[in-house]
């Protein structure tokens, strides 16, 4: 990928159709990138970065600051989040297909037989995603006609640093898979935010002001989105979020949700 050295700072240049630049740090170690119209003179993506250099350091220092996030292994009596609740797992075997069941505070994984971390995990995806399917309907349906836009189709799918996206043209919504783990006010909160999208694309004052009168309450999923950690925000009654890119203020976005 094309780059720019700034001082001692490594920049990875994206050049699109796009009209509006857009800064962001990425985790787990800070990557700086930025998407930049095409024809945009490289003295211009130096002077944008250095405006915004301070706000840099500090997603850089906030990354490095956070604890790496626990590599699960899938083994009996670890935590796993459902709804924002942190679940222990238990393991058994059992005749018949593999099932999950959420019971007094404990991840049931019933399996057929002996099973690999990564059988295991394959399994949870499943049935998260068979969970998220089930509720997607219902906040759409819930959510449509207050937002008044209709989604053409939906989807599921893992994304690293964007909790939903939205393609206009085709009015299709992408939802993350990881908001399984969230308590369902934030799920609500990214399927409003993307249907949003469908009256504007950008990240501007008209698509906040549509949001706010569509969900009034949109803040506090958003930040909890954004800033928060899940394993804390479970402690607190609140939610948190894996880290993803933080996006730079006072810079336009395209769609996808920004929590």
């Amino acid at each position: 990928m094309p780059y720019l050295q700034i001082n001692d700072l490594r920049v990875d240049v994206v050049r699109k159709p796009v009209r509006h630049s857009r800064l962001s740090v990425r985790p787990p170690a800070g990557e700086v990138r930025i998407a930049v119209p095409l024809r945009t003179p490289e003295a211009t993506i130096r002077a944008l970065v250095l405006q915004k250099l301070p706000w840099i350091r500090k997603h850089q220092a906030a990354f490095q600051a956070r604890p790496p996030a626990p590599v699960l292994q899938y083994e009996p009596g670890e935590t796993h989040y459902y709804q924002g609740q942190g679940l222990r797992l238990r393991v058994h075997e059992r005749p018949g297909p593999a099932q999950v069941v959420v019971q007094a505070g404990e991840l049931h994984l019933g399996l057929p037989g002996p099973a690999t971390a990564a059988q295991r995990a394959q399994v949870l995806a499943r049935w998260r995603r068979a969970q998220l399917r089930a509720l997607v309907p219902q906040l759409l349906a819930k959510w449509e006609p207050v937002v008044g836009a209709q989604a053409a189709a939906w989807g599921i799918k893992h994304m690293k640093t964007r909790w939903g996206t939205c393609s206009i043209r085709a009015r299709r919504i992408w939802l993350n898979l990881e908001l399984s783990q969230w308590p369902l006010a934030c799920l609500e909160y990214v399927v409003v935010h993307e249907l949003v999208h469908l009256h504007e694309r950008l990240h501007n004052a008209r698509f906040w002001h549509l949001l706010g009168q569509a969900m009034p309450e949109w803040r506090t999923p958003h930040h909890a989105l954004r800033h928060g950690r899940l394993a804390a925000a479970a402690a607190e009654g609140d939610v948190a979020a894996p880290a993803r890119a933080a996006q730079g203020p006072g810079l336009a976005t395209g769609s996808g949700a920004g929590a």
